[in-house]
C-alpha cells in the first residue's frame, strides 16, 4: 500500500466513526504536499504503517501512554488556574499505548525535517542527542512541569513573541465566517457552559488549525467579555490513528493522557464525550515554526522537549523503570538511526504525494 491507498483507506476508516468536511480534507491534501515537514504532521497514519517496517527493532520496546503524533509544532503554552503560564505538549488527539520510542523517534524526524526548511540549524545528531538528554534526566529525576515563572526565561520569551501578538490573534478570527447550521446543538450548548458567565452574546466560527485532525469538525465560539474578546473552542476527537488498521474497539485516550501525565493542568480543557472544549488565545496556542529560535537556544529547545515527552511518559509509572533499563541497553546513535530511516521513507512518501497532487 503506497500513500496514496493508504490515505484514501485511512479516510475512509475515519469517515465511519465520524462526519468529515470534504473541502477541509482537499486543503490537508494540498497542505500535505507543500513540504515534508506539512506532510508528516498530516499523516500520522502512514507513520503508523511505515513504523514496524523501518524500525522494527524498536517495536518491542516497553509501552507507554505517549502523544503519538509527536513533532517539533506540537507545544504551546496555557495558563493555570493561577494564572501562571505553562508550556508543554499542545495536542493529544492521538494519544495511545505505544513503544516509548515513537514520541522520541517522531519529535527527531520532525526536526530533521525542519532542519531541510532552514527552521533550524543545529544538526539531526545534535538534536538527537539533546532530545535524549533531556528525556533521560526527566525519567531520572522524576520530572517536573514547565512553569514560565521564575525559570525558563528562554520558554518565556518564545511564548511571549511579538508574532504571538493579541491584536493579529483576534483579527484573524474577526475574518472567519459565521457558522449556521452544521453546529450540532450539544456542541453548541457545550461551548456556552465554557464561557466565563451566562447569555453572553456570541459568534460560532468554522477554524481551521492543525494538520493531522484538518478535515474534522472544529468550531469556535467568539464572545466581547468585559472589555476584550474571548474564544471557546470545540473539537471533534476520534480513536488514534495508532488503532487505524485495528479492528478491536479502542477508547478515545485523550483525557487519560493529559490526566495521568505529569502536568499543570490547564482548568479550561474538558471533554464532552468525544468533543474537546477548550479556551483558545494568544498566550494558549501551540509555537509554530517561525517562532523557534535561530540560536543556541534551538538545542535548549529541543532538551526541553525531551523532558516535557518524559513528563507524558511519567504518567505510565508501572513501565518507568523498563523503559530507564532499555535506555541503557540501547546502542550509541540508536536515535539518530532510527530518525534518520524515518525521515528518509517520508521524505520519500512525500514525493510521491508531491507528485500524485501536483501531476
Amino acid at each position: 500500500m503506497d500513500i496514496i491507498e493508504a490515505t484514501k483507506a485511512y479516510e475512509a476508516w475515519l469517515r465511519q466513526r465520524i462526519p468529515l468536511i470534504d473541502a477541509d480534507l482537499h486543503l490537508k491534501h494540498q497542505r500535505m504536499a507543500q513540504s515534508p515537514f506539512q506532510f508528516l504532521r498530516a499523516t500520522f497514519y502512514r507513520w503508523v504503517q511505515l513504523w514496524p517496517q523501518v524500525c522494527s527493532e524498536l517495536v518491542t520496546m516497553p509501552g507507554v501512554l505517549g502523544v503519538g503524533d509527536l513533532h517539533v509544532e506540537n507545544f504551546g503554552t496555557w495558563r493555570d488556574s493561577e494564572g501562571r503560564l505553562i508550556w508543554g505538549v499542545n495536542d493529544f488527539d492521538e494519544a495511545a499505548l505505544l513503544p516509548y520510542a515513537v514520541d522520541l523517534v517522531r519529535l527527531a524526524v520532525s526536526a530533521d525535517l525542519a532542519m531541510r526548511e532552514n527552521h533550524l540549524s543545529c544538526s539531526l545528531t545534535e538534536a538527537c542527542d539533546a532530545i535524549l538528554a533531556g528525556y533521560r534526566e526527566g525519567l531520572a529525576d522524576g520530572g517536573e512541569p514547565f512553569v514560565l515563572a521564575e525559570q525558563h526565561g528562554f520558554l518565556r520569551d518564545l511564548a511571549l513573541s511579538e508574532l504571538r501578538d493579541p491584536t493579529v490573534f483576534w483579527q484573524k478570527f474577526s475574518l472567519l465566517p459565521t457558522v449556521r447550521a452544521e453546529l450540532p446543538a450539544k456542541v453548541k450548548a457545550a461551548l456556552k457552559r465554557a464561557l466565563p458567565e451566562a447569555r453572553l452574546p456570541l459568534r460560532i466560527v468554522h477554524r481551521h488549525a492543525g494538520l493531522g485532525s484538518l478535515g474534522r469538525r472544529r468550531f469556535a465560539a467568539l464572545s466581547e467579555w468585559r472589555g476584550g474578546w474571548i474564544a471557546r473552542e470545540a473539537k471533534e476527537l476520534a480513536v488514534s490513528a495508532w488503532h487505524w488498521e485495528n479492528r478491536d474497539a479502542t477508547p478515545i485516550l485523550y483525557a487519560r493522557a493529559i490526566d495521568q501525565a505529569l502536568r499543570v493542568p490547564d482548568p479550561h480543557v474538558r471533554l464532552s464525550k468525544n468533543w474537546l472544549i477548550r479556551r483558545l488565545a494568544p498566550d494558549c496556542s501551540r509555537i509554530e515554526l517561525a517562532s523557534l529560535p535561530r540560536t543556541k537556544d534551538e538545542l535548549r529547545l529541543l532538551q526541553a522537549m525531551g523532558r516535557e515527552t518524559a513528563n507524558i511518559h511519567l504518567g505510565t509509572k508501572a513501565t518507568t523503570g523498563r523503559v530507564l533499563e532499555d535506555l541503557k541497553r540501547r546502542p550509541g546513535k540508536w536515535l539518530y538511526r532510527a530518525a534518520e530511516m524515518m525521515a528518509k521513507a517520508t521524505v520519500q512518501d512525500w514525493k510521491v504525494w508531491a507528485e500524485f497532487r501536483h501531476g
